[in-house]
């Protein structure tokens, strides 16, 4: 969601916008300044997540392995 990735951009001094990736839906992460493990590996599950549901049915089936 773009406003979600402008609003971590904008709370968050630790995130730009993503690193050769679309700046519109992707951010990267200075993981070695950013404090709060719990909210980081949500965004990554969540991430995950929304990768995995556009990968065709074959390639979904893989990442459950």
């Amino acid at each position: 969601n773009p406003e979600e990735v402008a609003s971590r951009i904008e709370h968050h001094s630790e995130v730009s916008p993503g690193y050769h990736m679309n700046k519109k839906h992707w951010v990267t992460v200075d993981v070695e300044r950013f404090l709060d493990e719990k909210l980081l590996l949500s965004w990554i599950e969540i991430s995950y997540e929304l990768v995995k549901a556009g990968l065709d049915k074959k390639a979904r089936e893989a990442c459950d392995l």
